[in-house]
């Protein structure tokens, strides 16, 4: 419980969040990019 206090209630807690975050979000953009890329890659090698 401890930990949760300190990971929400300090700067060094939040900005960790954040980053988290930030990498969860880059990482399902990515992740649909290159699906959709691949698919495209796939059309046009018909």
């Amino acid at each position: 419980m401890e930990a949760w206090k300190l990971l929400i209630g300090s700067d060094i807690g939040l900005m960790s969040l954040f980053t988290i975050g930030f990498c969860v979000v880059i990482a399902i953009y990515m992740l649909g990019y290159v699906k959709k890329k691949a698919e495209e890659d796939a059309r046009n090698a018909k």
